[in-house]
């Protein structure tokens, strides 16, 4: 049931979507289960009572758009046997579908137990020193802020570089909770450095940097909301900043794309913080609707691409864009999973053939440079060395923790981050967990390497200042 015409998942989406209805809310009201429509596209099944449950729900509240659950679902509610689900098409295979980053457990497993936020912060602070930056302001741009780990710290290294200067600073970032995170983070960062203008939105690569939508129907859903921050402490920031998951939940809204699978936005949102009493010299930094300013000094894309996804679409909808978003003398620092680690040696005691790691940096860049054409000799491309790109980080043990023997909790988290960081999909995963080969496997290369570590590898682009 993955979603599409003819399924329960496709009926619920395209429900949500007339009544103008979250899919969390929908799980919540229907079923009581607020992760319902999330675990439904992770490829849960569901009981003959729960499939009752939801047609009830929709049938009830339904408007013309929005009919009950398919027919051939209801055979499945009477007892009746399922039929057999048809062949999918090659650009609905599970890999192009998989939306791996959506699994919040796996997420934030990782990354409570590895070191990785922090070591890609300290990389950025490296480039930082490289940056050639112009008045009014610093102009940072994160292509994926997630939770807010990185770019704090991040913000942290600018104030120390860069005390007094003004910041402008766009963070991109489709999933709500991560928003909200990321947002729950900041009041420090208003209060250590008030010369602050963020803006979070949940645009696309091709958008976001310039808080532009591309097409007209999104330019005129646009929402464009400012919040001007008042009071002088961190405890008067965090309650305004608090007091905006309302707003967040409405808009904030997401849904899947039909052809990648991919979470697209219902409509596009800016959010402008800053303080109000900072107003006036912030004037010329604050950005205003329709500018379509860019110009980065930093730009930083961690992770921003899942690893299956193909080199042209990886350089077509994700670099390029983020390459031209650079200002004179500005950088982009590109990281992504290496690979060639104990993580994957887990991985791969598992799925012996299993090697997610199929394009590097250099693949990378050669793709990024063909599909800017001319625009690329504005631009320099640095992949470096790999004693310069490649850099490890742990996951976070105790030296007792891993010894003759490994506790359960130790093992778990370790797998948790092998998959994470490999990609592995549920489907998957769901065959391997009737035994115990895969904690087997994980305790083996525990003992071999006495932890566990991952690496990445890392690119940077910069502009010319001529």
């Amino acid at each position: 049931m993955m979603g599409g015409g003819g399924t329960l998942l496709g009926s619920i989406s395209e429900f949500c979507r007339v009544i103008g209805m979250a899919e969390s809310t929908f799980g919540r009201r229907a079923v009581n289960d607020g992760k319902f429509v999330a675990r439904l596209r992770d490829g849960a099944r569901v009981t003959p009572e729960t499939l009752e449950r939801v047609n009830r729900f929709i049938e009830k509240h339904g408007v013309a758009g929005a009919g009950a659950a398919p027919p051939e679902l209801m055979a499945l509610i009477s007892g009746g046997a399922p039929q057999p689900a048809a062949k999918p098409r090659e650009n609905g295979s599970p890999e192009r579908n998989f939306r791996f980053f959506d699994n919040r457990q796996k997420y934030l497993l990782f990354v409570n137990t590895c070191g990785e936020k922090e070591t890609v912060a300290r990389r950025v602070g490296m480039e930082l020193g490289n940056i050639q930056p112009t008045p009014p302001a610093i102009r940072l741009f994160d292509a994926g802020m997630g939770d807010g780990t990185v770019l704090t710290r991040v913000m942290r290294e600018m104030h120390r570089r860069f005390t007094t200067m003004p910041f402008y600073i766009v963070g991109k970032e489709i999933s709500l909770e991560d928003v909200r995170m990321s947002l729950h983070r900041m009041p420090d960062r208003f209060f250590e450095h008030p010369a602050t203008v963020l803006v979070v939105t949940n645009m696309y690569y091709t958008e976001a940097p310039w808080l532009t939508p591309r097409s007209l129907p999104a330019a005129n859903s646009m929402v464009w909301h400012e919040v001007a921050l008042t009071g002088g402490t961190a405890h008067d920031f965090s309650e305004q900043i608090s007091a905006l998951d309302p707003f967040l939940v409405k808009n904030w809204q997401a849904r899947h794309s039909p052809k990648t699978g991919n979470p697209i936005y219902e409509w596009p949102v800016a959010l402008v913080l800053y303080r109000e009493d900072y107003r006036f010299l912030l004037d010329d930094v604050i950005p205003k609707r329709g500018d379509g300013r860019a110009d980065y000094d930093m730009v930083i894309a961690s992770q921003p691409y899942r690893l299956r996804t193909s080199l042209e679409f990886k350089a077509q909808r994700i670099a390029a864009p983020l390459v031209r978003a650079l200002g004179k003398g500005g950088r982009l620092l590109g990281i992504h999973a290496y690979g060639r680690d104990p993580g994957l040696e887990i991985i791969q005691r598992v799925w012996p053939e299993e090697n997610p790691f199929t394009t590097g940096r250099h693949d990378v860049l050669r793709a990024t440079k063909e599909e800017l054409g001319a625009e690329a000799r504005r631009y320099n491309f640095n992949a470096y060395a790999d004693a310069r790109s490649v850099f490890r980080y742990d996951m976070n043990t105790l030296p007792s923790e891993i010894s003759n023997s490994i506790g359960t909790s130790t093992l778990f988290a370790a797998w948790n981050a092998a998959i994470y960081v490999a990609q592995i999909d549920d489907t998957r995963l769901g065959r391997v967990l009737g035994d115990t080969k895969y904690l087997d496997a994980t305790r083996e290369v525990l003992k071999e390497h006495g932890s566990l570590w991952f690496q990445d590898e890392s690119y940077v682009v910069s502009r010319k200042t001529d």
